[in-house]
C-alpha cells in the first residue's frame, strides 16, 4: 500500500518462488492489468538474478502492450532476452482494439531452441513427424517457425499470418512510430489519459494518484480503502455486512446508465471497480466521479439513518 493505495507490484517473497525449477514458465501482463502498473526495476533484477543462478531453463512470456503509457517504461525483455517471448499489440496505442494487430519477438538465440535441442530422441521423433509436412529437416525448424505453424494446427500453414489490409495499418503504424522522433504522439496520448484520470478523481472529490509506474491507461477504485479514510468509522463495516460490489455498480447503473467493471473479475480486491480512461470524452470522466460518489453518499445516508 502507499498512501492508502494499491501499489500492485509483487513481495520479493512471491518472486524467490521462481528459484524452483519445477516452474517452467514465467506469463507475465507489464504494465499489468487492470490497473496498469508495470513492474518495478527492483523486481525485474531480482527475476534477473534467479534465472542467472537458480532456474536458468525459466521461460517468460511477457505481454508489453501497455508499456507505451509508461514513463521510461522497459521490457523484461531487454534484461533477459534469451529467456523471454515479448509480446506486443498496437491495439492500445494507435486505438485499434478490434483489428487485433500485434506481434511477438524471440531473440534468434533464445532459451525455447535449446530445450528443443535437449528434448530425449523419442520426442524429437514425436515433433518431427508433427513437422513434416513443412520441410524435409523439421529438426532444424525454429521454435519461433513452430508457433506460426501451430497457429493454422501445422496442415495449414500456407494460410498463417495476418491479411494484407492488417499488414498494411501494422506497416502504415510502424512507419508513423519510427518517424515520431520527438514522441509527439506519444505525449499527446499520455496527457490525454493524465488529465482524463484527473477529472475521474476530481468528480469522486479524491486527490489523484501518483502511483510510481502507473500507465494511466486504467484505475482501480478500492471502494473499501475509500471508504475507511473518506467516512466515518462504522461506515465501511455496515456497506460490507449488508451489501455486495455489484450492488454498488447496479445502482450506479440504474440512477445514471454508467457502467462500470468489478476489478474481483480481473483478480483485483473484491471491493474493487475498474475504470478504462481510453474510451470516453473527457468531460465523462468528471461525471464518472461525481455519480459515483453520489451513489456513496446515498449509502452512507442509509446508515446514518439506520444509526438514527
Amino acid at each position: 500500500m502507499r498512501r492508502g493505495n494499491h501499489t500492485w507490484q509483487y513481495p520479493a517473497e512471491e518472486i524467490e518462488k521462481l528459484k524452483d525449477k519445477e516452474i517452467k514458465a514465467l506469463f507475465l501482463t507489464n504494465p499489468s492489468n487492470p490497473p496498469s502498473v508495470s513492474i518495478k526495476k527492483e523486481t525485474i533484477d531480482q527475476i534477473a538474478q534467479i534465472v542467472q543462478h537458480d532456474n536458468p531453463n525459466l521461460m517468460i512470456i511477457s505481454d508489453d502492450v501497455y508499456g507505451t503509457f509508461v514513463e521510461g517504461f522497459r521490457s523484461i525483455m531487454v534484461d533477459l532476452p534469451f529467456h523471454t517471448i515479448g509480446v506486443y499489440s498496437f491495439s492500445k496505442y494507435f486505438g485499434v482494439t478490434g483489428w487485433r494487430l500485434g506481434t511477438i519477438a524471440i531473440s534468434e538465440n533464445n532459451v525455447f531452441d535449446k530445450l528443443l535441442e535437449e528434448l530425449p530422441e523419442k520426442k524429437k521423433e514425436d515433433l518431427n513427424r508433427r513437422y513434416a509436412s513443412l520441410t524435409r529437416t523439421p529438426e532444424y525448424t525454429k521454435f519461433i517457425d513452430r508457433i506460426v505453424a501451430d497457429s493454422r494446427d501445422v496442415a495449414m500453414n500456407h494460410t498463417a499470418g495476418l491479411s494484407t489490409p492488417q499488414q498494411v495499418q501494422m506497416a502504415l503504424f510502424s512507419i508513423f512510430a519510427m518517424l515520431d522522433t520527438n514522441n509527439e504522439y506519444k505525449q499527446k496520448t499520455n496527457d490525454i489519459l493524465d488529465r482524463r484520470m484527473l477529472r475521474l478523481y476530481e468528480g469522486l472529490g479524491l486527490p489523484k494518484k501518483h502511483l510510481p509506474n502507473n500507465a494511466d491507461y486504467y484505475t482501480e477504485i478500492d471502494l473499501e480503502i475509500w471508504c475507511n479514510h473518506y467516512y466515518e468509522k462504522g461506515f465501511t463495516e455496515y456497506l460490507l455486512e449488508n451489501y455486495q460490489p455489484e450492488d454498488i455498480l447496479y445502482r450506479l447503473a440504474e440512477k445514471s446508465s454508467i457502467v462500470l467493471l468489478s476489478g474481483q473479475g480481473f483478480l483485483a480486491p473484491e471491493w474493487s471497480i475498474r475504470v478504462s480512461l481510453a474510451n470516453l470524452n473527457d468531460e465523462a470522466y468528471s461525471r464518472i466521479g461525481q455519480e459515483l460518489k453520489e451513489v456513496m453518499e446515498e449509502y452512507v445516508m442509509e446508515w446514518k439513518e439506520g444509526k438514527g
